[in-house]
């Protein structure tokens, strides 16, 4: 269709993080269905390490993208998140890092570049919950910023920023069992006041607590089984400190029961008569504050985002559109 009245045709854009990306694999992938699509050149935005992805995503709207692909680790995808929240613009994820979190919990296939570019230009919209955190910093100031699949205080957060980059990239989602290992013999538990949807403020000891939005790890291991990416709530999972076999009692509840039993029919009959919430808990809500009495670190997505003495996380429902294709479903 041609004239002055012709619809413009859409078209994609990419921000990618330089150092995990196959520019020329990805490139020739976008091309192949964007003509086959029909839509107009591919726009192409760097990450940097001032900007992971948010200012490029924001960009990319105000340049017309129709939708945005994020090539990159979990940091990348979530910085693109946080820059396209509330537009409509559909998020395409292109996962090229060591955890992936939700491009599991969507179903997007990993290693597979093709069909994930397919689905940029031919796949449908399926809108997901955004978890909202904001960070209240020593200096009482306060960030806020988006997460896809879990935000952290406690063991994990800890062992991330002890996580070295170098082990990261060698051993990828070991490195941070390593670093958890470490931080478990040495560290003591975190005491956290907390407050579920503005109810009266309550005490915890805790090795960790973290915000989710949806709940499936590496290695199938259900973190939090009940936890959906478009039913409205946040789960929020404690883990706690019971005794001296607190972390055999935690490993059995999510290694074990959601990683194994859970999977079945009789399986699901057994957790039910031997349930233990002790060791570790699950709440739902749509707000989550909770505060500590000397700076913590704290971690969005498995990147580690600083020093922390209080921190609220909110759902903002359906709020982020990706795409995907009709027979991707999450690898249990």
């Amino acid at each position: 269709m041609s004239g002055p009245h012709a619809r413009p045709l859409p078209g994609a854009a990419v921000v990618y993080h330089p150092l995990k990306t196959d520019l020329a694999a990805l490139g020739a992938a976008v091309a192949l269905q964007e003509r086959q699509a029909g839509w107009t050149r591919t726009r192409w935005y760097e990450t940097s390490e001032d900007d992971a992805g948010a200012t490029a995503a924001r960009r990319a709207i105000a340049d017309g993208a129709s939708t945005v692909l994020a090539s990159g680790g979990d940091g990348t995808v979530r910085a693109v998140a946080e820059g396209l929240h509330g537009s409509g613009i559909p998020l395409t994820i292109v996962p090229q890092g060591t955890g992936n979190l939700l491009a599991r919990n969507l179903g997007v296939p990993l290693g597979r570049l093709d069909d994930v570019v397919r689905a940029a230009f031919f796949g449908r919209n399926r809108a997901i919950d955004l978890g909202v955190l904001k960070i209240v910093r020593q200096d009482s100031s306060v960030d806020e910023h988006v997460f896809l699949v879990l935000a952290g205080m406690g063991l994990d957060a800890r062992a991330i920023s002890a996580t070295k980059a170098t082990l990261k990239k060698r051993l990828g989602w070991l490195a941070y069992v390593d670093a958890g290992v470490r931080t478990m013999l040495t560290d003591k538990p975190l005491q956290i006041h907390y407050s579920v949807d503005n109810a009266p403020v309550k005490s915890l000891s805790v090795y960790t607590v973290m915000i989710g939005n949806c709940g499936l790890m590496p290695g199938g291991v259900l973190l939090i089984p009940e936890a959906k990416l478009d039913d409205g709530k946040l789960d929020v999972v404690a883990l706690r400190p019971l005794g001296p076999f607190s972390w055999l009692r935690i490993w059995n509840k999510i290694g074990w029961e959601n990683g194994v039993l859970r999977k079945t029919r009789a399986g699901r009959r057994i957790i039910d008569l031997t349930n233990d919430t002790r060791s570790v808990s699950y709440t739902r809500a749509t707000r989550y504050a909770l505060a500590v009495p000397r700076p913590e670190p704290i971690q969005l997505d498995g990147d580690d985002f600083g020093l922390a003495v209080a921190a609220s996380g909110e759902v903002d429902p359906r709020a982020l559109v990706v795409r995907v294709l009709p027979e991707w479903s999450p690898r249990l």
